[in-house]
């Protein structure tokens, strides 16, 4: 099996981009889905984010918005999330590797790849990048979402430039859907063993 980090900044496109793996059959752990899991009603951390983090959680699990207004810009905060948080995704993971056990290639979709260290955990990394201007337009154009809160954000991210420079592949979503596409189904054949006739 092949491992494949997929990574990108906030509003490069990377859900659209692992989605277009997904399409192609390969199996794709999308980090952030596993962390709403577990944040989620019932969700396997919430009891301690609300000990560690009092009033971000009610009924329907973690209040993203209130924990995020606990955390962002209070390096040791976000430590004890990450040290909550964490360890849980890695049993997922583990699952999902189980699970997908034949599998040719995978993909694991982690946002904060590099930050994390998740890289030294892959066989090769993808970045998806778009220029700075359509990065900001996505962005901005989420509910919810600030000029601050992109800026606060983009803070604890890798510069795109640093992550495209430490890239395996970097995959543009600037272009076209197609051209996105084409990009994604090179890499996956440069990450496929080809069967011998």
């Amino acid at each position: 099996m092949s491992t494949l980090g997929l990574t990108g900044s906030i509003g490069m496109g990377k859900s659209t981009v692992a989605a277009m793996f997904a399409a192609e059959g390969v199996p794709v752990f999308d980090a952030d889905a596993a962390v709403h899991r577990l944040q989620g009603p019932g969700g396997r951390v919430v009891a301690a984010i609300e000990a560690a983090f009092p009033d971000t959680t009610g009924p329907d699990g973690v209040n993203r918005t209130a924990l995020a207004e606990a955390v962002l810009g209070n390096d040791a905060a976000v430590k004890l999330l990450e040290a909550i948080v964490h360890p849980a995704v890695g049993e997922d993971r583990a699952a999902f590797l189980a699970e997908h056990a034949d599998a040719a290639l995978v993909v694991f979709d982690v946002p904060l790849l590099f930050e994390t260290g998740g890289d030294k955990r892959v066989d090769k990394v993808a970045v998806v990048s778009a220029p700075a201007a359509v990065q900001r337009t996505r962005v901005l154009a989420r509910p919810g979402m600030t000029e601050a809160r992109f800026e606060a954000i983009l803070a604890r991210q890798l510069p795109d430039a640093d992550k495209r420079a430490r890239a395996d592949w970097v995959i543009d979503t600037g272009a076209s859907l197609d051209a996105t596409c084409a990009a994604v189904r090179r890499v996956i054949a440069c990450m496929t063993p080809t069967p011998r006739t």
